[in-house]
């Protein structure tokens, strides 16, 4: 058990570091979603416009996909960060593959005009 101690150590400094500003805030907080200024809908100042639960266009969709494609790019990429003596051919064969198949996805969606704007 004596082991296993420091990872004990460190879940629990970690959660009461995660915890405390959380529930810091409630002793001091006054009870103030009773008015009905904090209940109404705020729209920067002008009454809503409008159903929250219209359609997007289709755009939207590709746009959001444009900028969601680096992402898992730049995090898989960071096994790439060691000496290149340490990598293995399958692993150095594999990256480019699934960079290759990123690469293809965002050729896609430019030559389908996902980031044109009208």
């Amino acid at each position: 058990m004596s082991e296993f101690s420091p990872i004990l150590i460190y879940l629990v400094i970690s959660s009461l570091v995660s915890l405390i500003p959380l529930g810091l805030p409630f002793p001091f907080s006054s009870n103030s979603s009773t008015y009905p200024e904090k209940l109404s809908t705020y729209e920067c100042g002008f009454d809503p416009s409008g159903d929250a639960r219209s359609r997007f266009d289709i755009r939207f969709y590709l746009v959001s996909s444009l900028f969601i494609i680096p992402d898992p790019e730049v995090t898989f990429s960071f096994p790439w960060a060691v000496p290149p003596n340490k990598i293995d051919p399958f692993g150095s064969w594999s990256m480019m593959a699934f960079l290759l198949i990123l690469t293809i996805g965002s050729l896609y969606e430019w030559k389908r005009g996902a980031s044109d704007r009208e």
